[in-house]
């Protein structure tokens, strides 16, 4: 990215990928704005108000903010055409690039270490920026979630990036796009490769070239099959596992914790101790990556695994939102087969019914993922569990509605769960309300949409016994 100081104005501001990447060319001295339909309609006040704090203009997304002083309009793959502000930036010859193309260049000018794999990545690079922030790395860290480690930091908005002061750069890839191609990484990882966003026959090969391409090395998890058909493909490389001989770092006896997971970890023929604050096997194998990124730059082992131990985790990642009168609400980004399938895991580790609201986003991977969904929640559950499925979220836009969530609850009943189909939210709402008791869990799962912790906070909040006045009666 250029050094001269340029106006960048931000097409969606307040989204999960554009909002922590304006902060990040703000702390690179650009002037920044942006709009955002959202803000437009009084949604999110609280993070509209944290922008304009620190000096981000706000903008209708009517055109109106684009003016001839804007030198680079930044939208996302989501963005159409048809947003008055592209219009006005076409209009007026302004330089339009897509959010991962400004990304890109930020990440290609550092050292960058660029963090990759369907499941699993967010974690893992919180878990591996922290880990270099606690070593005194001073990283710069671009995450797709906010890490509550660094909510609060003075070179953090909102905690989902953090402008550094050294020349590392952790980012986490996006494969869902193949934006991942334009990143030229010193050191790549590559947690695992699974259905999600695209088939698996078209995420390899954007994997493969990926891991070709890291200058100084590749981290590799060898449990996942399609993973470590790729442990050759760069001749640096660290190989990760779990209870995996073949690996050069190894995680042995793992066990799960009152607060999260413990495992000893073995490299160079010596053993470390870690006990994390987050649970849940899946989380072992993301901190082995973290730790194949330690030894792939040659820093201090003890002092990786000693970081980790600290690590606070990531919001909506099994994140709980609090308990009152003995249930437990628990918020979770779960949405594809492995993640729900880790995700379910993680939950049996520890007593409790669980009650699932799981939320399906998009007619088109629904009807991908499909039999992938329903195998994870029959596998996943155990007696007395209960997953709840409102209608497929509609985005918008053209696509064929021909796949209902009454069909995955109708596949999951005949495999023995008991699955029950709403028409909206709110009556999935209202029905796991009715079915709680205490001791019962109540899970939000659900890709990123902010809305889902509103839902998971309403849940607790209703499930907060009613006042009562001085004479002890309910008012």
């Amino acid at each position: 990215m250029t050094h001269k100081p340029l106006h960048y104005f931000f097409v969606g501001i307040g989204g999960s990928g554009m909002a922590p990447l304006a902060d990040l060319v703000r702390g690179h001295g650009h002037r920044v704005s942006g709009s955002d339909r959202g803000f437009d309609q009084g949604k999110s006040p609280d993070k509209a108000k944290t922008l304009t704090d620190a000096g981000i203009t706000l903008c209708p997304q009517d055109g109106s903010g684009v003016t001839s002083d804007v030198d680079v309009l930044v939208v996302s793959s989501a963005v159409e055409d048809t947003i008055p502000d592209v219009q006005a930036a076409k209009a007026q010859g302004v330089v339009i690039k897509k959010r991962a193309e400004v990304l890109a260049e930020l990440f290609n000018a550092a050292r960058g270490i660029g963090l990759a794999g369907t499941s699993g990545k967010t974690t893992t690079t919180g878990m591996t920026g922290f880990m270099l922030h606690e070593m005194g790395q001073g990283p710069t860290i671009f995450n797709g979630g906010i890490m509550p480690d660094f909510v609060g930091h003075p070179n953090s908005l909102m905690g989902n990036a953090v402008a550094g002061s050294g020349d590392l750069f952790a980012a986490e890839m996006d494969e869902s796009d193949g934006s991942i191609a334009l990143y030229q990484p010193a050191v790549a990882v590559l947690n695992n490769i699974t259905l999600d966003h695209k088939p698996i026959a078209e995420l390899e090969p954007l994997f493969h070239d990926f891991l070709t391409r890291a200058r100084d090395g590749a981290v590799v998890n060898l449990d996942d099959t399609h993973a470590a058909a790729m442990a050759g493909v760069n001749p640096n490389t660290v190989t990760v596992g779990i209870d995996n001989d073949a690996a050069m770092i190894v995680a042995r006896n793992v066990t799960p914790t009152a607060g999260g997971v413990a495992f000893d970890v073995h490299s160079d023929g010596a053993a470390y101790h870690c006990n994390m604050k987050v649970p849940g096997r899946h989380n072992v194998s993301n901190a082995l990556a973290a730790l194949g990124v330690a030894r792939a730059l040659g820093l201090d082992f003890a002092n990786a695994v000693a970081a980790l131990s600290k690590f606070s985790g990531i919001r909506r990642r099994m994140e709980v939102l609090g308990t009152e009168n003995g249930v437990t609400v628990i918020d979770d980004f779960g949405h594809n087969p492995d993640k729900i399938a880790a995700s379910l895991a993680t939950l049996a580790d520890h007593p409790g019914r669980v009650i699932v609201m799981f939320q399906p986003h998009g007619f088109g991977p629904m009807k991908m993922m499909r039999d992938g969904i329903v195998s994870a929640f029959a596998a996943g559950t155990r007696d007395g569990d209960v997953v709840i499925m409102p209608e497929i979220f509609y985005a918008g836009g053209t696509v064929n509605r021909n796949i209902s969530s009454a069909d995955l609850i109708g596949d999951m009943v005949g495999r023995g769960v008991d699955a029950r189909f709403c028409n909206n939210r709110d009556d999935a709402g209202a029905l796991m309300l009715s079915l709680a008791k205490p001791g019962d869990r109540l899970v939000i799962m659900g890709a990123r949409d902010d809305t889902l912790t509103d839902f998971g906070c309403g849940l607790l909040k209703a499930l907060r016994p009613a006042p009562k006045a001085a004479n002890g009666v309910q008012p």
